[in-house]
């Protein structure tokens, strides 16, 4: 049984499905959903996806620029392309390719949690295993006692994110980033004719305000003409204790989350979900918390230590600059980022 549909939880249904496994998303939202995001899919996410038989719509990307100023860095993409996707066009792929392997997705929030010796109960469901997907404010997590209190850097350094869609041709075949004192603009290209704009910030404020805060980017997009509302998410950090309660597994958001800094969200939660699915097919659900620790791990320590640098004022006004300056560092860490 799996709690939540957004693309974690409809990975491990597909991945539960093509092993043969009987499984059941329960969702509460209905049809297709979306979500603020960067929707920027690194190289291995497009893998992962390619792994599932998932290929949706969206736009080339061939790598990451960094901007701050006059100052550019920009770096290409060693092992494959990545893709700009609408999170609804990605969520509608994965939800067709679920349905046409006969998974039910039912409209059922999941409130309540009973765990037993050989099984796992739920809103009236019995399931030996129960998958929580359910984002970054898990219920579920909760539920199972997973929930890791706050800290004084998560409470102390809080982070949001704010995404709006404009009907504007690509001027660009990579990321975007720009960087401002207190929060970064992404702009990825998702179609022929539409670009996001997320936007994350250590500040609170609409989104017209925070983009007054990268005035050459405002100035790009003034005559396009917005085609989506503008959606928000955070706080992004997140923390769980562990991955695993008895009969009861996180995965994607739910299983604890640093930032959306690196982009590599999305691919993080696909490649867990993958060890997931394997740890519930080999009957070893305790094996899926060094599992999830040694796949996220690279992703983790990255996001952590350029988190870490851009809450160093004097840092962080060089990352930029050291980036443009050392080209081969820079397409060294986008070069792990894209695994």
């Amino acid at each position: 049984m799996v709690a939540g549909g957004g693309p974690a939880g409809l990975a491990v249904a597909l991945g539960c499905a093509r092993a043969g496994l009987d499984v059941v998303v329960c969702e509460k939202r209905p049809g297709v959903i979306d979500k603020a995001c960067g929707e920027g899919l690194m190289p291995g996410a497009v893998r992962a996806l390619g792994a599932l038989g998932v290929d949706p719509p969206g736009h080339t990307i061939e790598g990451i620029t960094y901007r701050q100023g006059s100052t550019v860095a920009r770096a290409a993409f060693r092992t494959g392309t990545g893709r700009g996707v609408r999170r609804t066009a990605l969520h509608n792929s994965l939800r067709s390719a679920v349905e046409r392997h006969g998974v039910p997705i039912l409209a059922l929030p999941i409130d309540n949690v009973s765990q037993h010796s050989d099984h796992v109960r739920a809103e009236g469901l019995r399931a030996r295993y129960l998958v929580a997907a359910d984002g970054l404010h898990s219920t579920v997590r909760e539920l199972a006692g997973l929930a890791e209190i706050s800290t004084a850097c998560t409470t102390r350094f809080p982070r949001w994110g704010l995404r709006r869609h404009y009907a504007l041709v690509p001027f660009t075949d990579t990321v975007e980033v720009t960087w401002a004192s207190q929060s970064e603009a992404y702009v990825t290209p998702v179609g022929p004719d539409t670009v996001g704009v997320a936007i994350l910030s250590s500040v609170r404020g609409g989104f017209t305000q925070q983009l007054s805060a990268f005035p050459d980017l405002a100035a790009r997009i003034a005559n396009a003409e917005p085609i989506s509302s503008v959606r928000g998410a955070g706080p992004l950090r997140q923390r769980a204790s562990n991955r695993v309660a008895g009969r009861v597994l996180l995965v994607g958001d739910a299983a604890g989350y640093v930032d959306a800094l690196t982009g590599e969200g999305l691919a993080v939660s696909l490649v867990t979900a993958a060890e997931l699915v394997r740890c519930i097919r080999m009957d070893r659900p305790s094996d899926y918390e060094h599992a999830w620790k040694r796949t996220s791990r690279r992703s983790r320590w990255l996001t952590e230590a350029l988190l870490w640098a851009r809450r160093q004022p004097s840092l962080a006004r060089r990352i930029v600059p050291t980036a443009a300056k050392n080209p081969w560092l820079f397409a060294l860490a986008v070069d792990q980022l894209a695994r």
